[in-house]
């Protein structure tokens, strides 16, 4: 079976599953600007989020430094690492840094990406412009270590705001930040993470209206509560150039259960990402003894296709 047919394939089973909403009004009316343009298929490369090992990193005595867990990258056999930014040290110097993408170099390792924490629905003053400047520091940080993309949030509709104004504020910081980032060569991906960003047509609107070569969507699979999580990641996945994926997700009337690596991976397929997909563990299983398993499996499912 070549490429294109298998796509196809692929497409039309995740359809009769419910995993892509078929041609109905709901996509129709979420569809936002043109995909990213991806003609040599799909080619998905894995990777490791320092957020997996938070339990690790952070506390009044860490057991692990962000220079572990890149070691811990390599152990697992990965290409690839993404170093969270709120486990660097601080205050950071460009020393430590280019000493962080030396130690990645030499273990192996890409910097698939980094991720930032910002609110970016707040009206022009004070506070949206610090907001600004620390993703902008992040930006000349990740250009320092090799990352190519950040992660970035949205934020929630302010107390007394419109969800309308909050869309109108984020857009702004958003191409304010972009702007930034396309001298430095750096994506912004905004994350599915609750808030005005909570549901596909909510990511869609924000894409649909961001002005930016240098921007997309960081696609995170355990974000989505609504009925049928799989068809929203479908929807945003044509426009992921970052990929985030959970051990479990959650949907209307569901409850938690343990994500299908093997759907998420089609989907992604379908969408041709080119791109890292890295885990980010947030089970309550041991980190150490768990994400070992889930990489292998994960990587299964990304032979598979």
């Amino acid at each position: 079976m070549n490429t294109t047919t298998r796509r196809s394939f692929l497409k039309q089973s995740l359809i009769a599953a419910g995993g892509i909403a078929a041609v109905g009004s709901q996509t129709q009316t979420v569809q936002a600007i043109p995909p990213f343009q991806r003609p040599f298929g799909p080619r998905m490369k894995l990777s490791c989020a320092a957020y997996s090992y938070r339990k690790y990193l952070t506390g009044e005595q860490p057991t692990m430094s962000i220079e572990g867990f890149l070691e811990e990258c390599a152990k697992l056999g990965l290409g690839a690492a993404e170093p969270t930014s709120y486990y660097f040290p601080n205050p950071l110097t460009d020393e430590f840094l280019l000493q962080f993408k030396r130690k990645a170099f030499l273990l192996g390792l890409d910097i698939s990406g980094t991720a930032v924490g910002n609110t970016f629905t707040l009206p022009p003053g004070p506070e949206r412009d610090k907001q600004i400047a620390s993703v902008k520091t992040w930006i000349d940080r990740a250009a320092v270590i090799g990352a190519p993309c950040i992660r970035i949030f949205a934020g929630n509709t302010p107390k007394g705001e419109s969800e309308e104004q909050a869309h109108k504020w984020c857009i702004e910081a958003t191409e304010e930040a972009c702007e930034y980032a396309g001298k430095k060569g750096i994506f912004l991906a905004l994350e599915n993470h609750g808030g005005i960003v909570a549901d596909a047509k909510g990511v869609l609107a924000i894409v649909n209206a961001v002005k930016s070569d240098w921007f997309g969507v960081n696609l995170d699979t355990g974000n989505f509560h609504g009925e049928d999580p799989y068809a929203e990641l479908a929807e945003i996945a044509p426009y992921a150039v970052n990929v985030q994926i959970k051990v479990e997700m959650s949907s209307k009337g569901k409850g938690s259960y343990e994500t299908d690596f093997d759907r998420v991976v089609e989907i992604l397929h379908i969408a041709d990402y080119r791109g890292y997909v890295a885990l980010e563990y947030e089970a309550k299983e041991e980190p150490k003894e768990a994400i070992p398993r889930y990489i292998e499996k994960l990587r299964k499912a990304m032979d598979r296709v």
